[in-house]
């Protein structure tokens, strides 16, 4: 049905209504997000059956290129047709993605549903905030919104815990096949209960911004990536990559400037509230979804947990941001501040992992627990001011591409910080493995191997970690400096007060 209603009114005026819509994107995002992460525990028990165990990383990498690459494309295009038909779009492909991910034959079948599954997930995680922009007034969206992002990271957290558990219960193909009951009720929610908002221009899509704009983001994933690739991030093959992404992002500016309806119009980038947030994202993504993966490894290899006992560690982290998320939604609600919040999760960013960088071998786990409690305020307070920000500064028009541009750059942040980080711990220990007695290759020195080594030896193998992951801390810790210092020059804007809407059924 063809919605045409005033900018300042809510898509749907009845609360309960846009309570259930709420949940079912939810349910979508949940199950987009949740992909990202669940596949990294399976990934063993995949490569025992396919085997082509060099080609392994691209199960993760396919699915965060395809992502990464087709967000700002996702805001653009609900901007010009509508998000809910994009939406429900986005979400069949996933679906269709997860059905072919359960049914692959081999590695390249594999590697290739990843990819549509990819760009299903990046539409569903672009059009959610965008459609959350619909739904509620700003300060209002910004408690909503605390839900949508806790969401990103509880999944985040689940995420490894479930891909284990369901691969050695149910066979690894359970984790794809299970996204096809959740990926139907979630659309057929969605389809009858989301109202249509036809958009007010007539659509002109910018294919070869489109174009350009995903070979950028596919050259960054790629050298992120290229440890895995070509063995150096300064490898020749990294130097062509790089090369070709700098002339693809030039000629994106230039095309960008002259198209009618750019995938990101440079206008936004006149308001420096878009620009700074763009830098805060990336630096969030760095050292929130880039650093999840590597306090796993921490907490294995410098305490000698089991993988199970290290993922319920993340409790601690999950329930800081919990705590931040919600925390911060309301308070933004009623203030209409969100700088405040952006400054609080920042610092508290840079503190926590600087004092992760200076823990000595041997810490008390609970003490470990405590930090990383910390770490998750951080993420918790931080996380949800970028897309508000952009959100209320971007025009009604452009607002999807705003929110698709803030979040590549967060899973861009993410994306770089994963392989910097993973670079640092390889230079850390390699070639130090054959001075400890019993090591000889410490990078496939698994937590049960660690057990079993003489107790000189552990501590010996716990030192080195420790020590290898100063660095990692460390750079971090700069990270959320940088982002703490674009925020420090975000204007100090006050969202708007909510209006009064007729409370009645909106139509499906």
């Amino acid at each position: 049905m063809d919605m045409t209603r005033p900018a300042h009114v809510p898509l749907v005026t009845d609360r309960r209504q846009r309570l259930v819509i709420f949940c079912f994107l939810l349910t979508a995002l949940f199950m987009a997000t949740l992909d990202n992460q669940i596949v990294s525990t399976a990934l063993p028990t995949i490569i025992g059956e396919f085997g082509e165990l060099e080609r392994f990383g691209w199960v993760g990498s396919a699915y965060l290129l395809a992502t990464s690459a087709t967000m700002p494309i996702y805001g653009k295009l609900g901007d010009l047709f509508g998000r809910k038909y994009v939406m429900l779009a986005a979400i069949v492909i996933f679906t269709v993605g997860s059905l072919t991910c359960g049914l692959a034959w081999s590695m390249d079948s594999l590697i290739a549903s990843r990819l549509l599954q990819g760009m299903g997930g990046g539409g569903i995680m672009v059009s959610i905030f965008s459609i959350n922009a619909d739904l509620f007034e700003p300060r209002e969206r910004a408690r909503y919104q605390s839900y949508s992002s806790l969401v990103i990271m509880a999944s985040g957290s689940l995420g490894p815990l479930l891909g284990g558990t369901m691969s050695e219960w149910f066979g690894w193909r359970s984790i794809f096949l299970i996204n096809l009951p959740i990926g139907i009720v979630a659309l057929t929610g969605i389809s009858l209960l989301l109202p249509y908002r036809r958009p007010v221009r007539r659509p002109k899509i910018d294919y070869p911004g489109a174009i350009l704009l995903a070979a950028v983001v596919a050259s960054i994933v790629v050298w992120a990536d290229s440890v895995t690739l070509f063995g150096s991030l300064l490898a020749w093959q990294s130097m062509l990559v790089v090369a070709f992404g700098v002339l693809c992002a030039i000629s994106w500016v230039v095309v960008e400037g002259r198209v009618p309806e750019p995938i990101v119009p440079l206008k936004l980038f006149r308001d420096s509230t878009f620009s700074l947030f763009l830098v805060v994202s990336f630096c969030t993504g760095a050292v929130a979804i880039g650093m999840a993966n590597y306090f796993a490894l921490f907490l294995q290899t410098t305490t000698g947990l089991s993988p199970s006992v290290a993922s319920f560690c993340f409790i601690a982290t999950t329930t800081g941001i919990v705590i931040g998320s919600i925390s911060t939604g309301r308070l933004i609600s009623i203030s209409g501040r969100y700088k405040p919040f952006t400054l609080i999760g920042l610092s508290l960013n840079v503190v926590a992992l600087f004092i992760f960088s200076q823990l000595p071998a041997g810490t008390p786990v609970p003490f470990i627990l405590g930090f990383m409690l910390m770490q998750g305020l951080a993420i918790g307070f931080g996380q949800q001011a970028p897309i508000i920000g952009v959100q209320n500064s971007a025009p009604r028009e452009d607002v999807g591409a705003a929110t698709g541009a803030v979040t590549l750059m967060r899973m861009a942040g993410a994306s770089i910080a994963i392989s910097i980080y993973g670079a640092i711990v390889a230079a850390g220990i390699r070639g130090v493995g054959t001075s400890i007695p019993g090591v000889e290759d410490i990078a496939s020195l698994t937590p049960a191997m660690m057990l079993r080594l003489p107790e000189a030896s552990r501590i010996a193998v716990h030192t080195l970690y420790t020590e290898a992951f100063v660095p990692v801390f460390m750079t971090g810790s700069a990270m959320a400096l940088i982002g703490l210092l674009a925020a420090c020059l975000l204007k100090p804007i006050r969202l708007p007060a909510a209006q009064v809407v007729e409370k009645k059924a909106g139509p499906a």
